[in-house]
């Protein structure tokens, strides 16, 4: 019996913790939030997707400089020195 006691007083907790949503500090937000329109979802994930491609482009620009520019620049500017 005590496993099952234990079950009831986790899922009165947990119970309890749920009715409390909404109420809390973050409450007014989550009253107000509102599922996104179709429209702001495709514009979300437009802006999403350019950021992400921005971000990769730089990097792979910065691996072709390091990997491949650097090494010629140090080969023939800096070979007399």
């Amino acid at each position: 019996m005590a496993f099952l006691d234990r079950a009831r007083r986790a899922q009165d907790n947990f119970d309890g913790r749920l009715r409390n949503v909404g109420h809390g500090k973050y409450g007014r937000i989550l009253r107000m939030a509102r599922r996104p329109t179709s429209e702001e979802y495709v514009k979300v994930l437009e802006v999403t997707a350019l950021g992400a491609a921005l971000i990769g482009l730089t990097g792979f620009g910065i691996y072709i400089f390091f990997n491949q520019v650097a090494p010629w620049i140090w080969a023939n500017l800096f070979s007399g020195l």
